[in-house]
């Protein structure tokens, strides 16, 4: 089982490589009647795509999305949605010269263990390209909610290395600067750190946090399918996550019950450090969640490592990549919220009738 499907009720199959000839995913259980066309997929896949700014890769994709099933006239029809996008812009030679070691930090390494060969032209399957198309499902159950539930998913980059970015919450500034920050004054400031950054050669991680709000209250069951438990599982499965935290998350280490316990009056609750999920199940409250994203591994400062046949050698990866991942990663993390929320509204359908 090589586990490239998540959901239950639905499902998202991705398929494709970094380098290959294209990528595509396949969702099934999307419920028919939802009016949808390949320019507002591509449109939310734009905002997640390389080369929008110099503080990213400068591969650039065209990101033109086709729609090979699931609807008809416009609309879905129950039936399994297939998307399939093209590859259009790999430099493959850029990778010859690591064909036979391994990066430091990368699954280069891993992937070779378990299966005894690996696709070393930018990662393979394992490199970031692959979640343009989790991008592209969580387009529709991003709609989907809101047509159906009037639920809102908003991310944004909370902080990028040291600098923190949501110390004002403007969410009509979000998508109006490259880093997907919602404090405007901060730009200037992290458009300074990115350039003295990629001069460097290196790179630096980041955090980026997502809300849902609107969200129904009774998402999610007491044990194994718990809401934040399966966000935690979503969010963790994105390249390059290292953390997860709902509400209050390691900030609760240090917190006192009388202060983390959301109290409760007529009028709602009066905090949520909970992140709106009680026991595994949503609170009705607006649902949060932060994930940490590691430095990106690839660089082309030297470093020490080993080739296949386990010599000591040095690596310097050459290509385009991003000296802070975590940049495009706003749209992902929305995305699998998404579908996660929207999953476990099929879930709890099915299981009570409301």
């Amino acid at each position: 089982m090589s586990d490239n499907t998540f959901g239950r009720l639905l499902r998202v199959t991705t398929w494709g490589e970094s380098h290959g000839p294209a990528i595509g995913c396949v969702i099934d259980g999307f419920p028919p009647g939802m009016p949808i066309d390949e320019a507002e997929i591509r449109n939310a896949m734009l905002r997640r795509a390389t080369g929008r700014s110099r503080h990213t890769s400068q591969r650039r994709e065209d990101e033109d999305v086709k729609i090979l099933s699931g609807t008809f006239e416009g609309i879905t029809t129950g039936t399994p949605i297939a998307l399939f996008v093209a590859n259009t812009d790999a430099r493959s030679k850029d990778y010859s010269e690591i064909a036979d070691r391994f990066r430091p930090g990368h699954a280069d390494y891993t992937y070779w263990k378990k299966y005894g060969i690996r696709d070393y032209r930018g990662g393979g399957r394992s490199s970031a390209r692959e979640t343009a198309m989790r991008v592209a499902a969580g387009a529709l159950a991003r709609k989907w909610l809101a047509l159906e539930l009037g639920v809102e998913v908003q991310g944004w980059l909370a902080q990028l290395g040291p600098i923190r970015t949501d110390q004002v919450l403007d969410w009509t500034q979000i998508d109006e600067n490259p880093f997907f920050a919602p404090d405007p004054s901060v730009v200037p400031q992290l458009e300074t750190f990115m350039d003295q950054l990629r001069k460097s050669g290196d790179s630096v991680g980041a955090r980026v946090s997502a809300v849902a709000r609107n969200v129904p209250a009774g998402l999610g069951e007491p044990v194994y399918g718990k809401l934040d438990a399966e966000l935690a599982a979503a969010m963790m499965g994105i390249n390059a996550a290292k953390g997860v935290e709902i509400g209050a998350g390691f900030a609760s280490i240090e917190q006192r019950g009388s202060e983390h316990r959301d109290e409760m009056t007529r009028k709602g609750f009066l905090s949520n450090h909970a992140g709106g999920i009680l026991g595994g199940i949503s609170s009705g409250q607006d649902v949060l969640v932060s994930v940490a994203f590691k430095p990106t591994s690839s660089l082309r400062l030297p470093a020490r490592s080993l080739d296949e046949a386990g010599n000591e050698v040095e690596v310097i990866t050459k290509g385009r990549h991003d000296p802070c991942v975590g940049i495009r990663a706003t749209p992902i993390v929305e995305a699998m919220l998404a579908l996660v929320l929207m999953d476990q509204v099929l879930r709890h359908r099915g299981q009570t009738g409301t």
